[in-house]
């Protein structure tokens, strides 16, 4: 669609090296560009306000997501310099600060997918949960219980204020500003029925806080980035990769590609059922 937006506008070898996909959140468009077109990044963030709607900011995303907060840096190219939207996914309404605040609504069909596996009465643990996304989709669907963790505190003061926003959940949510290890060890050790680990880059990190986390017999979601290939090559890598790392007893119960985050690099979940 970008692409398509800009013919007339680029040439068309300028056309070949933009990145094809952007993320719309609300009413927000977050655009990443290569260094060879930033001199046009003003005519390109016009041409996505004129031709997306609703849309009433483009920003362009000038570094990778980093930090213990996992934050990026974004600047204004079009439109109004503000990034809090609110954002809607599943009959549910999020406010979110694209800057401020880990964000993608590329893992929109991995939510939908953890919230189908959560069970009635389950304790759901979520060690990077941001500002709710994962757990108030789930707690709307089951009536569980979700400890939404995470460091950054302007993460979860935007999850208070989402949990606040869906009233009619079959779940609850808490909210927890903290580190993760942190808040497993001193409140929640051999308390989930069901783990998140949302971090994929640091996964290797916190899997024995997970573990600590996670009841005997329950399940832990471990996510990983790998380099494949193919994406079937990457499922298997992950599946290998978690065994190897993994310090107790597993049962894989599955592995899947979550969603490609480069040429052959792909973030990915594997699913296990711990024994202690």
């Amino acid at each position: 669609m970008l692409k398509k937006a800009l013919q007339g506008v680029l040439t068309e070898q300028e056309a070949n090296d933009l990145y094809s996909a952007f993320d719309q959140i609300g009413d927000i468009i977050v655009v990443r560009i290569p260094d060879s077109l930033l001199s046009k990044k003003k005519i390109i963030g016009e041409t996505l306000l004129e031709a997306v709607r609703p849309a009433r900011s483009v920003f362009y995303q000038s570094s990778d997501v980093s930090g213990d907060f996992r934050t990026r840096k974004l600047e204004v190219i079009a439109g109004e310099d503000n990034t809090e939207t609110e954002y809607r996914e599943y009959g549910c309404r999020f406010r979110v600060d694209v800057e401020k605040a880990f964000f993608s609504p590329r893992l929109s069909t991995e939510r939908k997918r953890i919230a189908d596996l959560v069970q009635d009465g389950e304790v759901l643990i979520n060690m990077f949960g941001g500002v709710g996304m994962f757990s108030i989709v789930a707690a709307k669907m089951k009536n569980c219980t979700v400890y939404n963790i995470d460091l950054n505190p302007h993460a979860s003061k935007l999850c208070e204020q989402n949990i606040k926003l869906n009233k009619k959940m079959k779940g609850k949510i808490i909210s927890i500003n903290g580190d993760a290890s942190q808040v497993v060890k001193e409140q929640l050790q051999d308390t989930g029925d069901r783990t998140l680990m949302l971090l994929p880059e640091r996964s290797d990190e916190f899997l024995d806080s997970a573990i600590l986390a996670t009841k005997s017999g329950g399940v832990i979601h471990y996510y990983s980035h790998q380099h494949a290939d193919k994406r079937q090559n990457a499922v298997e890598l992950s599946k290998q990769h978690y065994l190897q790392v993994s310090p107790v007893k597993s049962e894989i119960l599955g592995g899947r590609m979550v969603r490609a985050v480069g040429p052959r690099y792909y973030q990915m979940v594997v699913d296990v059922k711990i024994t202690k």
